[in-house]
Protein backbone atom coordinates (compact mmCIF):
# COMPACT_ATOMS: atom_id res chain seq x y z
CA UNK A 1 0.00 0.00 0.00
CA UNK A 2 1.31 3.44 -0.89
CA UNK A 3 0.30 6.15 1.54
CA UNK A 4 0.18 9.78 0.51
CA UNK A 5 1.62 12.51 2.72
CA UNK A 6 -1.96 13.67 3.40
CA UNK A 7 -2.95 10.20 4.69
CA UNK A 8 0.15 9.98 6.89
CA UNK A 9 -0.51 13.42 8.40
CA UNK A 10 -4.21 12.67 9.00
CA UNK A 11 -3.23 9.41 10.74
CA UNK A 12 -0.72 11.23 12.95
CA UNK A 13 -3.31 13.88 13.84
CA UNK A 14 -6.30 11.60 14.43
CA UNK A 15 -5.07 8.03 14.89
CA UNK A 16 -7.59 6.95 12.23
CA UNK A 17 -6.00 4.75 9.57
CA UNK A 18 -7.68 4.49 6.15
CA UNK A 19 -6.76 2.09 3.35
CA UNK A 20 -8.67 3.42 0.36
CA UNK A 21 -10.00 0.79 -2.04
CA UNK A 22 -8.56 -1.96 0.16
CA UNK A 23 -7.01 -4.82 -1.86
CA UNK A 24 -8.97 -8.08 -1.87
CA UNK A 25 -5.89 -9.97 -0.64
CA UNK A 26 -5.80 -7.77 2.48
CA UNK A 27 -9.51 -8.28 3.12
CA UNK A 28 -9.14 -12.05 2.69
CA UNK A 29 -6.15 -12.25 5.06
CA UNK A 30 -8.12 -10.39 7.74
CA UNK A 31 -11.25 -12.52 7.22
CA UNK A 32 -13.34 -9.39 6.73
CA UNK A 33 -16.24 -11.18 5.06
CA UNK A 34 -16.76 -13.29 8.21
CA UNK A 35 -17.15 -10.20 10.45
CA UNK A 36 -20.61 -8.99 11.56
CA UNK A 37 -22.39 -6.29 9.54
CA UNK A 38 -23.61 -2.96 10.94
CA UNK A 39 -25.97 -0.60 9.12
CA UNK A 40 -26.86 3.04 9.80
CA UNK A 41 -29.11 5.54 8.07
CA UNK A 42 -28.15 9.15 7.31
CA UNK A 43 -27.59 10.71 10.72
CA UNK A 44 -25.13 12.37 13.10
CA UNK A 45 -24.17 10.99 16.51
CA UNK A 46 -21.37 10.95 19.11
CA UNK A 47 -19.31 7.79 19.60
CA UNK A 48 -16.56 6.54 21.91
CA UNK A 49 -14.25 3.61 21.14
CA UNK A 50 -13.72 1.55 24.31
CA UNK A 51 -11.51 -0.66 22.16
CA UNK A 52 -9.99 -0.36 18.69
CA UNK A 53 -12.29 -1.08 15.73
CA UNK A 54 -11.45 -2.09 12.18
CA UNK A 55 -14.22 -1.86 9.60
CA UNK A 56 -14.71 -2.31 5.88
CA UNK A 57 -17.38 -0.20 4.19
CA UNK A 58 -19.60 -2.06 1.75
CA UNK A 59 -21.70 1.07 1.22
CA UNK A 60 -21.82 4.63 2.46
CA UNK A 61 -20.09 7.96 2.84
CA UNK A 62 -19.01 9.18 6.29
CA UNK A 63 -17.18 12.04 7.98
CA UNK A 64 -15.76 11.21 11.42
CA UNK A 65 -14.49 14.11 13.51
CA UNK A 66 -12.42 13.21 16.58
CA UNK A 67 -13.16 15.43 19.58
CA UNK A 68 -9.59 16.72 19.45
CA UNK A 69 -8.88 16.49 15.73
CA UNK A 70 -9.69 17.22 12.13
CA UNK A 71 -12.54 15.58 10.16
CA UNK A 72 -11.73 12.44 8.19
CA UNK A 73 -13.89 11.29 5.27
CA UNK A 74 -14.15 7.73 3.98
CA UNK A 75 -16.59 5.52 2.13
CA UNK A 76 -17.37 2.43 0.10
CA UNK A 77 -14.36 0.13 -0.35
CA UNK A 78 -12.29 1.69 2.43
CA UNK A 79 -10.76 -0.30 5.31
CA UNK A 80 -10.70 1.94 8.39
CA UNK A 81 -9.15 1.47 11.84
CA UNK A 82 -10.16 3.60 14.82
CA UNK A 83 -7.92 3.75 17.91
CA UNK A 84 -9.00 2.63 21.36
CA UNK A 85 -10.07 5.55 23.57
CA UNK A 86 -11.05 7.91 20.76
CA UNK A 87 -14.21 10.00 21.15
CA UNK A 88 -15.70 11.45 17.98
CA UNK A 89 -18.78 12.46 16.04
CA UNK A 90 -19.99 10.35 13.13
CA UNK A 91 -21.77 12.19 10.31
CA UNK A 92 -23.32 9.63 7.95
CA UNK A 93 -23.83 11.34 4.57
CA UNK A 94 -25.00 8.21 2.70
CA UNK A 95 -26.39 5.11 4.45
CA UNK A 96 -23.64 2.87 5.80
CA UNK A 97 -23.30 -0.88 5.60
CA UNK A 98 -20.02 -2.19 6.98
CA UNK A 99 -18.25 -5.26 8.27
CA UNK A 100 -16.63 -4.56 11.66
CA UNK A 101 -14.38 -6.10 14.27
CA UNK A 102 -13.42 -4.80 17.72
CA UNK A 103 -10.14 -5.48 19.43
Amino acid sequence: MIETWEHIMKFKQTGIRIVQSAPKADLDSLGVLTWPIWEKEVSEFPWHYDEAETCYLLEGDVIVTPDDGEPVRFGKGDLVTFPQGMSCTWKVLKPVRKHYRFG
